[in-house]
């Protein structure tokens, strides 16, 4: 019976880490040699959420649904998705992206000042579904934009779709939590990408 739920886990987590589909690279991460600071940015205009609405249908949508089962529950909800980029995926991202840099002498910040810039652009967020019985991960479409920060002239990219965003023992019963585990590891594979090329 071990070796039985040994394997399903085993597979569940194969199939989790294998979620992401190929990744198009375009330039290459020599510029970043000598530097000390990458300057982070983080950009969600234009985002797709769900079953490819716009955000703002997305969040209209859900606002009404909660309104619906408790007055003012819909504003909250709200407040939640949006206070979640700045709470919880962007210092996911930065904690991850810094912890593959650790052996490279390049640092990334937000606001940091610095030659190069990375801008983080969530392209797709699909938020997936925990209710005990079922689970679906939250996956993210990343497109990781090199410029340079006085110019803004672009550089290199690097697109990492369908990221996707789970706990291992299941208590990622809230949407934001599942988002953040993709921006965690957006974050440690574009490190990990710069501390090869370094």
């Amino acid at each position: 019976m071990k070796k039985i739920l040994l394997f399903i886990l085993l597979i569940g987590f194969t199939s989790l880490t294998s979620f992401a589909q190929t990744h198009a690279k375009k330039g290459k991460y020599g510029f970043l040699k000598g530097e000390k600071m990458l300057n982070l940015e983080f950009e969600y205009d234009n985002m797709n959420v769900g079953k490819k609405m716009t955000e703002d249908e997305y969040v209209a949508k859900k606002v009404a649904e909660y309104n619906e089962d408790e007055a003012g529950k819909g504003e909250k909800w709200k407040e939640s998705w949006f206070n979640s980029r700045e709470e919880r995926y962007e210092p996911k991202f930065m904690e991850l992206i810094n912890k593959s840099l650790l052996k490279t002498d390049l640092k990334a910040d937000k606001d940091a000042e610095a030659k190069y810039t990375l801008i983080v652009k969530s392209l797709f967020t699909e938020p997936g579904f925990n209710v005990g019985v079922a689970r679906r991960p939250a996956y993210v479409d990343f497109e990781m934009i090199f410029i340079e920060t006085a110019t803004e002239k672009v550089v290199a990219t690097y697109s990492l779709p369908k990221i996707p965003g789970s706990q291992m023992m299941g208590f990622d019963y809230d949407a934001g939590t599942r988002i953040a585990e993709s921006y965690a590891k957006s974050g440690k594979m574009i490190g990990a990408y710069i501390s090869k090329s370094l």
